[in-house]
């Protein structure tokens, strides 16, 4: 009995050790609400002011009524609120349940003493302190080496007004407005893990993702978008610009910058200057607006600057308002809290404007990351990111919705449950799919089906009709068909028919391409058929530019050869930043004459030439002479491509391969096989490439260089098709150039079977020049220069160097070449992006 009574008094202590456990995990996990309004002393909202819980790093900001929340467990807190133009107010809060509180900020009352002097005196006391903070940028911007954080980003987009021309043609509808053209049109969130390590390895991970309306043109919704950093030299906005700005906090401040300091105010024991940013008459590249500065830290502690389209020449807005709050986080170690652009624009008559705001939370500094654990991808979003719940949301999103947002939500929420429907997405492909006469012109015509997982798509005629002197008047009819599955597999056929009417040569070929490993980038490819090729395999001009050159200038200046071929080929990366390349092809070549010779204009100094780019000048057009003698060419071609630091982006959808910051390595090896399947070819040849596309140069925009070397190490049996050839130029009007393409080189005279070395260099302005002169600023010109230079044995060195201007698809230079140290061609060149 006394056995049985212990043993129950035993069950009994262990059930209380157990509820008061479970009583007390509850208690320590249950959370609360922290909700409110910011509001300034006539309450009005103090719109996206910050939040955050002193000696922690746990913050949000308010929306734009100036409402707040905070989930937050039971316990007394220290919370701060400040914004720009207010003074810091500290509240302490006890948590015990749910509290509204509500909190009023006073107007900043910034202190200046008396100082005799002009606004534009050097030794205002602003320039001391810039100074301070210039000579401090350098520690700020390694102090940190390395941390880790949550981020949440918003963005909205709101149309003001809609004309009534945009009404009647349904822009409304389109961007989800109301019937008078007002509403967000556009909302997304995120939600992500974002770890850094200096100098600039980043590995972001999306949590949630969510997104409603038409996407802008340009947007930031990854952290990597925000790594925002004034003590850096430059400011880079995405999208908006084509080159950077300057920074009131780097070491070019004083060349585009006067400082004025408008006050002191000392908050919780720190001194906090307020200092206006004066950008200097004519600079464009610079903001205007306050910088704030902790004292004896000489560290940046906000910033409230603005970049105006009349100034800096910004891409789809007027105005662009930045943001960036700054609090300690660690001992005397200060990282942002939150960062914000708002932006206003009006496109022809179209008013809107918007945000993006970012929010950090939850800092580990000086984290330790394991050996490898950078690898190159910057980003990888979850598979669930984009199927989180509204529930999910509610728990999780640092700053409320406005009843606008939430409204607007819970609309496109409805309208997807519609969009997603069959009948719905076959209504809307029909419409889509309907032939407009302009787009085919230009564009061609592109069909898609089965919610865009098939498409089709018919070439345009510009590139269907054509001219040339050994066909005649042509057509070559092309088209292409994709399919992409689930699995991010996708498969591409692309048919052709060409017929010359004058040479009466029939041709029909099929080019297809089969992705099996979209994130290792593994495809195959199969080509066969017939075709009339350009003898420069690189490529001269398109269809459309030879027929206008030929008909209207009398200058037939592609030389063409038949080809009746296979082609087989793989790539693959191999590691991240090696893809492997290699393809085997078999053709039957036979060379071609002109046939035809018909022209809308006579020029006495002009006519056309033999299709034998080796002829005699004084040849006539229907020359004979041979080139090359009907052949057969098996040959296997392999390369390898190595980019450095490669950075990707890991989607739902596959791999997405960002530029490299380094140089891209090719070698490439090319074997004419003599021997098989009657291949009468006989050559190796090999070629290194080393490429950058973009290296920034701070204010003065960005250059890019091409240097290619390569030979032939057996030349047995070489033709002319074989040779190396080297992207040239002829002709006043063209399509565009590139790095790696000659401005004044004829397509095949230093076309070469010797070694060659050619050098390609461009630095693109970006308007670091014309924007400083007012009226030309609002053309949005970029100034080019580049030289290009080319050494063979058959011909004495060539060089050329050129200057331009490039707005969009359009383009324009000047330029003067030399061949051994003489002049050798000069002119004008117009380049206009039609294919």
């Amino acid at each position: 009995m006394k056995r049985l009574l212990d043993k129950n008094i035993f069950m009994m202590k262990l059930l209380l050790i157990l509820f008061f456990t479970l009583t007390v995990f509850k208690v320590s996990a249950q959370q609360y609400t922290l909700s409110g309004q910011i509001t300034n002393k006539k309450n009005i909202p103090v719109s996206f002011a910050s939040v955050y819980i002193k000696n922690s790093t746990y913050g949000t900001t308010a929306n734009e009524n100036g409402d707040y929340v905070f989930k937050l467990a039971p316990g007394i807190y220290d919370v701060i609120y400040r914004f720009p133009g207010y003074k810091e107010k500290a509240e302490r809060i006890s948590i015990n349940q749910d509290v509204q509180h509500n909190v009023q900020l006073d107007t900043d009352l910034f202190q200046l003493q008396k100082i005799t002097k002009k606004e534009n005196d050097a030794n205002d006391p602003a320039m001391d302190i810039m100074h301070q903070v210039i000579n401090k940028r350098e520690f700020y911007l390694n102090e940190v080496k390395s941390y880790s954080c949550t981020v949440y980003i918003k963005g909205v987009k709101k149309i003001i007004n809609t004309p009534k021309t945009l009404l009647d043609k349904g822009m409304n509808k389109i961007l989800n407005l109301d019937t008078s053209g007002k509403g967000i049109s556009y909302q997304s969130e995120s939600l992500s893990a974002f770890n850094y390590e200096q100098p600039n390895k980043i590995k972001e991970e999306f949590i949630a993702s969510r997104v409603a309306g038409v996407n802008p043109p340009f947007g930031y919704n990854k952290a990597s978008d925000l790594q925002v950093n004034f003590y850096k030299n430059m400011f880079f906005v995405n999208e908006l610009n084509n080159h950077g700005f300057v920074s009131p906090a780097g070491a070019y401040a004083f060349k585009y910058y006067k400082f004025q300091l408008l006050g002191t105010i000392v908050q919780d024991g720190k001194r906090i200057d307020k200092i206006q940013v004066i950008s200097k008459i004519g600079k464009a590249l610079s903001f205007s607006g306050f910088i704030y500065i902790l004292e004896g830290d000489w560290r940046i502690y906000s910033v409230d600057l603005t970049l105006t389209n009349s100034s800096n020449n910004l891409n789809f807005v007027d105005t662009l308002r930045v943001s960036q709050q700054y609090i300690p986080v660690k001992d005397n170690t200060w990282m942002p809290l939150s960062f914000q652009y708002s932006y206003k624009g009006n496109v022809h008559g179209l008013k809107f404007s918007g945000y993006y705001l970012g929010i950090y939370n939850n800092y580990k500094i000086d984290t330790v990351f394991k050996p490898g654990y950078f690898t190159g991808e910057i980003l990888r979003t979850d598979t669930a990111a984009n199927k989180r719940t509204p529930l999910y949301w509610a728990n999780i999103r640092p700053v409320p919705l406005t009843f606008q947002e939430a409204a607007n939500y819970h609309k496109n929420d409805s309208l997807v449950v519609l969009q997603e429907s069959k009948a719905y997405m076959d209504s809307v492909q029909h419409a889509q799919n309907k032939i407009k006469i302009f787009p085919v012109l230009v564009h061609g015509y592109l069909a898609t089906y089965k919610a865009n997982k098939d498409s089709l798509f018919i070439y345009p005629v510009l590139q269907t009709v054509y001219y040339n002197t050994v066909e005649g008047y042509g057509i070559y009819l092309r088209g292409r068909y994709s399919k992409n599955y689930d699995d991010n597999r996708s498969f591409s056929i692309s048919p052709g028919v060409r017929y010359g009417f004058a040479n009466k040569l029939f041709s029909a070929n099929m080019h297809s391409e089969y992705t099996y490993d979209q994130a290792h980038a593994g495809k195959f490819f199969l080509d066969f058929g017939s075709d009339v090729l350009d003898l420069n395999n690189l490529g001269t001009r398109s269809l459309y530019f030879n027929t206008l050159s030929t008909l209207l200038s009398e200058q037939n200046f592609v030389k063409y050869y038949r080809s009746v071929f296979g082609d087989f080929g793989y790539q693959r990366e191999i590691a991240n930043g090696i893809l492997w390349m290699a393809n085997l092809s078999y053709a039957d070549r036979t060379q071609l004459y002109n046939t035809s010779y018909n022209h809308i204009f006579t020029y006495p100094h002009l006519r056309y030439t033999s299709n034998n780019p080796l002829a005699a000048p004084n040849a006539p057009a229907n020359d004979q002479s041979e080139l090359f003698p009907q052949n057969q060419a098996l040959i296997f071609n392999t390369s390898f491509r190595f980019t450095f630091d490669q950075q990707y982006m890991t989607r739902p959808t596959g791999k997405v391969y960002l530029p490299s910051l380094y140089p891209v390595v090719t070698v490439n090896y090319k074997k004419g096989i003599n021997g098989v399947l009657g291949s009468d070819v006989d050559y190796d040849f090999i070629s290194l490439d080393i490429t950058q596309d973009r290296i920034p140069m701070g204010l003065f925009g960005h250059s890019a260089f091409k240097i290619k070397a390569g030979g032939f190490l057996n030349r047995k049996t070489v033709y002319y098709m074989d040779y190396n050839h080297f992207l040239g130029n002829e002709g006043t009007t063209s399509d565009p150039t590139y790095v790696g393409s000659f401005h004044f080189v004829p397509f095949y005279t230093f076309s070469t079977e010797d070694p060659f070395v050619e050098v390609h260099y461009q630095h693109n302005f970006s308007g670091a020049i014309l924007d400083n002169i007012p009226y030309l600023r609002r053309l949005k010109l970029e100034e080019i220069i580049g030289a290009n230079y080319l050494t063979e044995k058959t011909h004495q060195n060539y060089t050329e160097i050129y200057v331009g201007l490039k707005r969009l698809i359009y383009g324009a230079d000047y330029g003067v070449s030399y061949l051994g140290g003489k002049k050798y061609l000069q002119g004008f060149r117009i380049f206009i992006g039609l294919k």
